[in-house]
């Protein structure tokens, strides 16, 4: 697939949290980034003369810029650091060596200690994190002190060496620190119960902790220990605003590959994430097109084995959000709640914001596609027989029954078509009835085209439910019409979209094309009426009394207005005062107009 040009590529960049990579002509990794908002921190590159000379290097290499869209700055932090570590880009300084992020282990033994680390061994010990901050991890670590006595020697306390009277209890225990297990003073199960209490609060479950932090508080704000009160204040503020998870990176979830599809009516997209040790070390989004319309469940078994393959991926399990065949070598799961789950919905989000960038460059580069695309997505949600090349759009506009008009509006190729804008003064009916306005300007719009011999639309929308549209069809009746042009009627409330002879409306989705169009049609039409129903309605203020008088004409109503300001002034007016304005002989006329008795 040709790669956009970077112009069209900055363009199409989203506005989320997450990594950008530059690329140079050959493919090759040139830089790796984090971002708050993705689109701003790499168009800043662009926008700006650069003080550094190998940042300005770097600019005029970048061929390429591909991103994957994380939760927050938290997980693009640490994704980044797992990409540095793994491609070793050439302009990244930073990150290059090896440090790690510290984690919290709780060690695979008989009354497990608890301690920070940056290595992960694997001896079955469990570890929790990455944590950004070492200040966060010893927050935590006081918290588990301060609730649990916990041992920190490295003795193996086996149950015979503790029996044998192998240790003696040290100056922890003296101080209150510890309960000596080593000389058998604290069961094994109460030491195990108080691990499992503390691998929640590392989970993020601090509700219980919180509280009894907040005790804690209290009670040293009642004995006068305000220093001590407030360095729990701290710490309670502190694990507040922890979060305590990343879906990015999990230690339970390694050697794995994840895939997700999304599709529409001509093109599927297939995005894969590999993790390894708990990280995601890989993010690549393919474009599939359909050949003979494949199902979503088709596309990614084609796109797991294709993927695999280019990648030589060796991870004996994959994650995807429904069941796939791809061959019995490989332990297939479906993740239906917890970290994997978000894990998938993280790929399933990459795979939109690819394929939303697809469109908009779509939009820049290749507009005829992009509008095929449209017009075949909305035959089939709207259930019509041809494309909707060319669309009108009724509504009507009048207030209390006075000075009615209605509006049409023109789209074609799913764009306005202005100059095909129609405006109608409803001319057949008196007071409020929007049923019978439809019904006029309907018949008066397509008998016009009928006669001009102009080309009939493929869809008529009104502005309303079954009742207008009921009135729209008698009118096409009449013409001859019904059958050859589909009409359907929108309500407001909930979006529906009504049929001719079908009671029940057609709901479509929120985030589909099809009804934002729709919606920007019945927008647009109630826009352009409103628009003509006001200065029609401006006009008509005018006219109710001084264009009424005989020979005064519009421009000197204008200028009377000017003057005074309002219809009361004037006809308040000396004949002095209006002589100064439209000169004596007309200042006579209106004079008399309103001073004849």
């Amino acid at each position: 697939m040709e790669i956009p040009s970077l112009e069209v590529q900055l363009k199409t960049l989203p506005d989320s949290p997450g990594v950008y990579q530059y690329y140079d002509k050959n493919g090759k990794i040139l830089y790796v980034g984090k971002a708050i908002n993705l689109k701003k921190r790499v168009t800043s590159y662009f926008n700006k003369k650069h003080d550094s000379h190998r940042i300005g290097v770097m600019v005029k290499k970048i061929h390429e810029i591909k991103h994957i869209v994380v939760d927050s700055e938290t997980d693009a932090l640490l994704l980044e650091n797992n990409l540095i570590k793994k491609l070793q880009p050439r302009f990244n300084v930073m990150l290059k060596d090896d440090k790690t992020y510290p984690w919290i282990c709780i060690k695979n033994e008989r009354f497990p200690r608890v301690f920070p680390t940056r290595r992960l061994i694997k001896d079955g010990s469990e570890y929790f994190g990455p944590f950004t901050s070492f200040k966060t991890v010893n927050t935590l670590l006081d918290l588990i002190k301060g609730l649990y006595k916990l041992r920190t020697c490295n003795y193996d306390l086996a149950e015979d060496k503790i029996r044998n009277d192998k240790y003696k209890v040290c100056l922890e225990y003296h101080l209150g620190n510890c309960k000596g297990p080593c000389e058998g003073y604290q069961p094994e199960e109460e030491y195990n119960r108080n691990v499992e209490h503390i691998r929640q609060i590392v989970k993020g479950n601090f509700k219980d902790s919180l509280h009894q932090f907040k005790e804690q508080m209290k009670a040293y704000a009642e004995k006068m220990e305000f220093e001590d009160a407030q360095r729990i204040k701290d710490k309670i503020a502190v694990l507040e605003n922890y979060q305590a998870k990343s879906t990015v990176v999990n230690p339970k979830i390694n050697n794995v590959d994840v895939f997700s599809v999304t599709s529409d009516e001509g093109y599927g997209y297939v995005n894969f994430l590999q993790l390894m040790h708990g990280s995601i070390i890989r993010s690549h989004t393919i474009e599939m097109k359909k050949k003979l319309d494949e199902s979503d469940t088709e596309l990614l078994e084609l796109a797991i084995t294709e993927i695999r393959q280019r990648f030589n991926s060796r991870s004996p399990e994959i994650y995807v959000p429904f069941k796939v065949n791809v061959g019995g070598n490989v332990k297939v799961t479906i993740p239906k709640l917890g970290d994997k789950r978000k894990i998938i919905e993280l790929s399933e989000r990459n795979a939109k914001y690819y394929r939303q960038e697809r469109f908009k460059q779509m939009k820049i580069v290749d507009p005829d596609r992009h509008v095929n695309r449209i017009m075949a997505q909305m035959k089939e949600d709207l259930r019509l027989s041809v494309e909707p090349r060319h669309i009108e759009c009724f509504d009507n506009s009048n207030i209390q029954g006075t000075n009615p008009v209605a509006a049409c509006v023109v789209f074609k190729n799913g764009k306005p078509s202005k100059k095909d804008y129609r405006k109608f003064n409803i001319k057949t009916v008196e007071g409020p009835n929007d049923f019978a306005s439809m019904e006029e300007v309907v018949y008066r719009r397509y008998k016009r085209l009928l006669d001009e011999g102009q080309d009939l639309p493929q869809l008529i929308i009104v502005d309303g439910g079954k009742g207008q549209l009921s009135s729209g069809l008698k009118a096409l009746e009449t013409l001859g019409l019904r059958g050859k042009i589909a009409i359907v009627g929108i309500a407001k409330r909930l979006e529906e979209i009504y049929y001719p002879g079908d009671p029940i409306p057609l709901y479509l989705d929120k985030k589909t094309e099809s009804l934002k169009i729709i919606q920007y049609l019945r927008n647009e039409a109630h826009r352009f009426g409103i628009t003509f129903h006001r200065n029609k309605r401006s006009k008509s203020a005018l006219n109710t009394d001084l264009e009424s008088i005989k020979g005064i004409g519009e421009k000197t109503v204008v200028e009377l207005l000017k003057s005074f300001r309002s219809l009361k002034r004037i006809k308040e007016a000396s004949l002095d005062a209006l002589t100064e304005v439209v000169g004596h002989s007309k200042a006579t006329i209106i004079y008399s107009y309103y001073h004849s008795d």
